[in-house]
């Protein structure tokens, strides 16, 4: 009996130094392992509007804030390649490049640029400071404003697997996309588990909108004939069918959206007037990051009053930059600019999207010169209230 109470002895023993080895080794292995912490899922932002309203300005307040990994407009390259196609057919293939990007996967753009390729490969890399500073280039900070020809001279031989790098850095994922002309092809992201899509839907007064297309008459060619169905053909839209279309894409949007709208939409669209950024950039600003769950920094309200607060309206040559200008001089320019005949022709084809969206119409060239008649009304606050949105409808 003795001899088996001190095998006993010898096993429980032997147990326990076992046993202790065992978690010493564990505490060891596990100092050398990142900390399980849980990190709150990333944020994706898709800035829908439609070319000239404008969205590069808007985009610029996200990519700037060191939080945010941004891109203007991807679904170029899939317009560039697939030209001779409808927006309509190309929606597919842009809404899956779309959520490839928002995943951090790059790989998607092997189907539009199949060569070996750098940053500066990427459609408006440039304008992204996420790909102008650390981890994509190392000649910028996250928190430093950058300017896009500063970081194309230094940043632009960065190979391309840094934009995928970069990317998966970021708690926040921005598109800024114009390639979307119906809400209803985005239900299949808003309803995707792997993503946290919200919706930040840009509009702006259909004059306005016209009068800046006309400083870009030949660059946007392409894409009107893309958006009119014309296999491939340029054209310049002299006769406002590319805006009619636009303006319908925005009524569809904005109806899809705020009446009885589906459930999973709550809380993930939020529509903004360019006119009413413009005017209190700030608070309009504030609103959209309290909507992305961002945080307006002291450097940030520095930058967007400079950029905000310039002198004149901007030269022709800057139509596709943001530079620094008097923004609500902008926003009324096409009252000088645009004939009466212009703004008559706009005005019948884009009757529903200016009533809905809140601007006046005008009867007179006397009205459309004077400035002091607003033709930006008052947002209606009971319009649309989630509150009393009743998913069972």
């Amino acid at each position: 009996m003795a001899r088996i109470r001190i095998t006993s002895a010898i096993v429980i023993l032997f147990v326990m130094v076992q046993t202790g080895f065992l978690l010493f080794m564990y505490a060891r292995y596990s100092s050398f392992m990142p900390q399980s912490e849980e990190k709150p899922s990333q944020v994706h932002i898709l800035i829908l509007s439609s070319w000239r309203s404008g969205s590069s300005f808007v985009g610029q307040l996200f990519s700037q804030h060191p939080s945010v990994f941004y891109l203007m407009e991807p679904a170029w390259h899939v317009w560039v390649t697939m030209y001779q196609n409808s927006a309509k057919v190309l929606h597919m293939a842009v809404r899956d490049l779309v959520r490839s990007v928002f995943l951090c996967d790059m790989s998607v753009f092997d189907a539009y640029m199949p060569w070996k390729r750098n940053l500066s490969d990427l459609f408006q890399w440039a304008v992204s400071r996420a790909l102008c500073s650390a981890p994509a280039c190392d000649s910028f900070q996250r928190t430093d404003i950058t300017s896009e020809m500063a970081c194309k001279t230094l940043c632009g031989r960065y190979p391309f697997s840094k934009v995928e790098e970069a990317c998966k850095t970021y708690s926040h994922i921005v598109i800024k996309e114009v390639r979307f002309f119906d809400l209803k092809v985005l239900y299949p992201l808003l309803t995707d588990p792997s993503l946290n899509l919200k919706i930040i839907h840009l509009v702006r007064d259909p004059r306005a909108v016209v009068k800046s297309r006309e400083q870009s008459v030949k660059a946007l060619a392409r894409d009107n004939g893309i958006v009119l169905s014309t296999n491939g053909t340029k054209v310049e839209d002299s006769k406002y069918k590319v805006m009619q279309e636009i303006c319908r894409s925005h009524v569809q949007i904005y109806e899809t959206a705020t009446l009885k709208p589906p459930s999973f939409l709550k809380d993930r669209y939020l529509m903004i007037r360019f006119e009413d950024l413009v005017r209190d950039p700030l608070s309009e600003i504030s609103e959209m990051y309290k909507f992305a769950d961002l945080s307006l920094t002291p450097t940030l309200k520095s930058w967007i009053y400079n950029i905000t607060h310039g002198q004149g309206p901007g030269k022709k040559k800057e139509a596709f930059k943001i530079t620094s200008r008097d923004a609500v001089n902008v926003s009324q320019a096409w009252r000088n600019v645009l004939s009466f005949q212009k703004i008559k022709k706009v005005q019948e084809v884009c009757k529903g999207a200016i009533n809905m969206l809140g601007y006046q119409l005008v009867d007179s060239e006397k009205e459309q010169r004077d400035l002091s008649l607003d033709l930006v009304l008052p947002r209606r606050q009971n319009q649309f209230s989630w509150s009393s949105f009743n998913p069972k409808n």
